[in-house]
C-alpha cells in the first residue's frame, strides 16, 4: 500500500518553504539577548540585572503554588495513573476547583491571572508529581484555547470561551495530520465557507486532551474563492458538535495518562464567529502562540531535574559499594554533579526566559524555543544518569520495586515520561532549523537576494551594495571585544565567591566566534546553506550552551544578593558553565571536521538498497498495515470514544 493516502496533494519543497516562511513573524520590534548573540554581540544588559516580578505578582503566584503542593502531595496518585493508563476524573474535577484550568487566564475572565514565571513555577511542580497531569494542563493553557485567543481572539470571543476555559472546559490544539507533521503546507483538512458558517472535515492525528476536550482550536485549509482569500485558518470548535468523532485514544511509551486520539470531522459546521483571526493566518497564530508556549515543557524538565538531583542523592548516600556510598566513586559522582549542574542551569534559563516574557520588554522568540530545545534534550539525559546511577533497580519498575519491599522509585518511568519532549511542540531537529531560520534573519534580510537563485541580476546587484554596506560595519566588530580585556564583567567575581567573570568573557568571545563561522558558511554554501542541516544544528547547539551559561551566571548573581545560599548558586554556575565549554569546544571542532558528506552518501546508499544484506539475520516483528494511515475525508466507521469530565 502507498505510504501517502491518495487525497493529499504533493507540495514541492519550495512551495513548503513558502508556507513555512509566510507564516513566521517577519519584523524584530523588540530586541532580543538571543538574536543579538548569534550575531555575535554579547548584550548582557539585556538580562542583568535579573528582572524581577512584581510583589503583587509574587504573593499571588507563592500563595497558588502552596495550595496545588497540597493537592498533588494528597490528591494525585501517580502510580494509579500509571498502573490504570488514565487520570481519575476525581482528580482532574479536583484541579477544576482549585482553579489550575486557569493558570493563566485573566481574573476578569475567572482565571487565576498567574505571571508566565508563576504558571511555569506551577508546571513544574505538578508534573513532578505526575507528568501526564502537567501534560494536560500545559496542552490545554499553553496552546490550547486560552492562549490563541488572549492574543488574537475578539472580545466577543474572550468573553464566550475563556470562562469555559478557566473553570470547567477542557481544550486541545489539532494541527497534526496522519500525513502531516512539521510541514504544514500539506494540510489537508479543509473548511469551506457556508453562509454565516464554515465547513470542517478532515482528520486530526496526535490530539493531546482531544479525548477528554470540551473545546478545539482547529488549524484547516480554507479554500480561495470568491470574498475568501482562504489559507490555513484557526477556528475554536465544540467538542461535541455533530460529525466529530474521537476514533482512537493513543497508547505511547511514557505518559500513559495522557488523554491522545485521532480526531475526524465530518461536515462540521462552526460558526464563522469562531474563526480566530482573518483566514489565512492561522499558522502566524500558532508561531506566534508557541513563543511562550514552548516554556511550558522545559518548565517540566526543570521540575523532573529537581527530582532526580533528590533521588540520586538520597540513593547515592544510602547505596554503599567497596566500603564506601556509590556518590564518592567518581564515575558515579560525575553523574551526579552534572545533574546538579544542569538543573541550576535550566531552572536559570525558564525563569529568565518567563520573566522576560511578563515583562514583554525583549522579543524572546528564539528564547523560548532555545529552552525548548535545550530543556527536553538535557532533561532527558538528566533522567537517563539517573538510571543508571541506579543500576538495575533504575530499570525495574516502582511496582516491581514495592512489590518485593523497596521504595517505590519510578526512575524508568521518568526517562519514557520524558522522551516525547524531544518530539512535542517541534521535535529537536525542527527546532534546530526553526532557531537557525531566526539567527540568520539579519543575513537574509540585508543578502538573501544574493543566494536566491530565480532573483535577477539586477535584484542580485541592489542585494550586494546593501550589503556591502551592513557588513563593512558588522565584519569588523567580529574581531575585538570585551571577552579578551582581563577585568571585563569583574561584577561576577565577588570576594569570596567563585569567579564567574571569565565564563562570560568566554561566552563573549564564542558569541563572535559564533558569527564569525555563520558569515563564513553563508559565503562558503550561500544558497546551498539551508540544506546543510547538520552544521546549522551545531549552530544552534552552541547558541544555547552560550544563553544557558549566561542565564546560569546572572541567576548565581542574583541569588547572591537576595538568597543566604549565593555561594552555593555560584559554586553550581561555574560549575556548569565548566561542563558546558567543554560541550561548546567540541561543537566548534564539529562544524568544520565531522562525518556530514560520508553520511549523506551512506543515507543514499541504504535508501537505494545497497546494504540489504546488513538486516539479514532477523525476523521483524512489526505488524502489517501502511505506514501511514489512510485520512480520506467521510464519515467515520469507528465508535466514538470522545468522554468529556463533568
Amino acid at each position: 500500500m502507498s505510504a501517502t493516502p491518495q487525497h493529499q496533494a504533493k507540495v514541492s519543497e519550495r512551495e513548503a518553504r513558502q508556507v513555512a516562511e509566510a507564516a513566521r513573524e517577519q519584523d524584530w520590534r523588540k530586541p532580543s539577548f538571543a538574536k543579538e548573540l548569534f550575531l555575535g554581540r554579547f548584550r548582557i544588559d539585556l538580562i542583568h540585572p535579573h528582572p524581577m516580578p512584581a510583589d503583587e505578582d509574587a504573593q499571588r503566584g507563592e500563595e497558588f503554588l502552596a495550595k496545588l503542593r497540597d493537592f498533588c502531595e494528597t490528591e494525585i496518585d501517580a502510580a494509579r495513573i500509571e498502573r490504570e493508563a488514565k487520570i481519575p476524573d476525581e482528580t482532574v474535577n479536583g484541579l477544576k476547583e482549585l482553579g489550575a484550568l486557569g493558570m493563566k487566564i485573566d481574573t476578569k475572565y475567572g482565571g487565576l491571572g498567574l505571571t508566565q514565571v508563576y504558571y511555569n513555577k506551577s508546571l513544574a511542580l505538578v508534573g513532578s508529581a505526575s507528568p501526564a497531569i502537567g501534560a494536560l494542563l500545559s496542552a490545554h493553557q499553553s496552546i490550547g484555547v486560552p492562549q490563541p485567543l488572549k492574543l488574537f481572539g475578539t472580545q466577543e470571543q474572550k468573553d464566550t470561551f475563556l470562562p469555559r476555559c478557566a473553570r470547567t472546559d477542557i481544550s486541545a490544539f489539532l494541527l497534526t495530520e496522519p500525513d502531516v507533521g512539521s510541514d504544514p503546507a500539506r494540510l489537508a483538512t479543509t473548511a469551506v465557507p457556508d453562509g454565516d458558517s464554515y465547513v470542517l472535515d478532515g482528520v486530526k492525528l496526535w490530539t493531546t486532551n482531544g479525548v477528554v476536550a470540551d473545546l478545539l482550536v482547529v488549524m484547516a485549509r480554507v479554500p480561495k474563492s470568491e470574498g475568501h482569500r482562504g489559507g490555513i485558518t484557526a477556528f475554536v470548535v465544540e467538542a461535541a458538535s455533530d460529525g466529530i468523532t474521537v476514533e482512537n485514544r493513543n497508547a505511547f511509551m511514557g505518559l500513559r495518562g495522557l488523554e491522545n486520539g485521532v480526531t475526524r470531522f465530518d461536515q462540521v459546521r462552526v460558526p464563522a464567529a469562531n474563526r480566530i483571526g482573518p483566514e489565512g493566518a492561522g499558522l502566524k497564530i500558532a508561531l506566534t502562540t508557541l513563543n511562550t508556549g514552548r516554556l511550558s515543557l522545559p518548565a517540566m524538565c526543570v521540575g523532573a531535574g529537581k527530582w532526580c538531583l533528590k533521588i540520586a542523592r538520597e540513593w547515592s548516600a544510602a547505596r554503599e559499594q567497596w566500603g564506601k556510598p556509590v556518590a564518592f566513586h567518581e564515575a558515579v559522582g560525575a553523574k551526579i554533579s552534572f545533574i546538579a549542574a544542569t538543573t541550576f542551569a535550566l531552572e536559570a534559563v525558564v525563569d529568565l526566559s518567563s520573566q522576560m516574557a511578563d515583562e514583554d520588554r525583549n522579543d524572546i522568540r528564539i528564547e523560548a524555543a532555545l529552552a525548548k530545545l535545550y530543556g527536553s534534550e538535557m532533561g532527558c539525559l538528566m533522567a537517563d544518569e539517573l538510571v543508571q546511577i541506579r543500576g538495575g533497580r533504575g530499570f525495574e519498575t516502582a511496582e516491581s520495586l514495592a512489590a518485593r519491599g523497596e521504595r517505590a522509585v519510578p526512575a524508568e518511568q521518568i526517562l519514557r515520561d520524558l522522551r516525547i519532549n524531544r518530539i512535542f511542540e517541534g521535535s529537536t531537529e525542527i527546532m534546530h532549523l526553526l532557531i537557525a531560520r531566526e539567527a540568520v534573519d539579519a543575513h537574509l534580510s540585508v543578502a538573501g537576494d544574493l543566494i536566491d537563485p530565480e532573483k535577477s541580476l539586477s535584484d542580485k546587484a541592489r542585494a550586494g551594495a546593501k550589503a556591502g554596506g551592513f557588513y563593512a560595519r558588522w565584519l569588523p566588530k567580529l574581531v575585538a571585544g570585551p571577552g579578551q580585556l582581563p577585568r571585563s564583567y569583574s561584577e561576577f567575581h565577588p570576594a569570596g565567591h567563585r569567579d564567574l567573570s571569565g565564563h562570560l568573557r568566554y561566552v563573549e568571545r564564542s558569541a563572535r566566534k559564533l558569527a564569525r563561522s555563520t558569515f563564513y558558511a553563508m559565503s562558503r554554501w550561500q544558497g546551498r546553506m539551508e540544506t546543510k542541516q547538520g552544521f546549522l544544528g551545531r549552530i544552534v547547539d552552541i547558541g544555547a550552551e552560550l544563553f544557558a551559561m549566561s542565564a546560569a551566571c546572572v541567576r548565581a548573581e542574583l541569588l547572591r544578593t537576595t538568597e543566604e545560599y549565593g555561594r552555593e548558586a555560584y559554586q553550581l554556575a561555574d560549575v556548569f558553565c565548566r561542563q558546558a565549554r567543554i560541550r561548546v569546544d567540541e561543537l566548534f571542532d564539529r562544524l568544520w571536521t565531522n562525518t556530514d558528506e560520508p553520511d549523506r552518501k551512506v543515507v543514499k546508499g541504504v535508501l537505494g538498497g545497497t546494504y540489504t544484506w546488513l538486516e539479514q539475520g532477523v525476523v521483524d516483528p512489526s505488524g502489517d498495515g501502511p505506514w501511514i494511515a489512510d485520512a480520506s475525508p467521510g464519515s467515520s466507521k469507528r465508535e466514538n470514544v470522545h468522554r468529556p469530565i463533568r
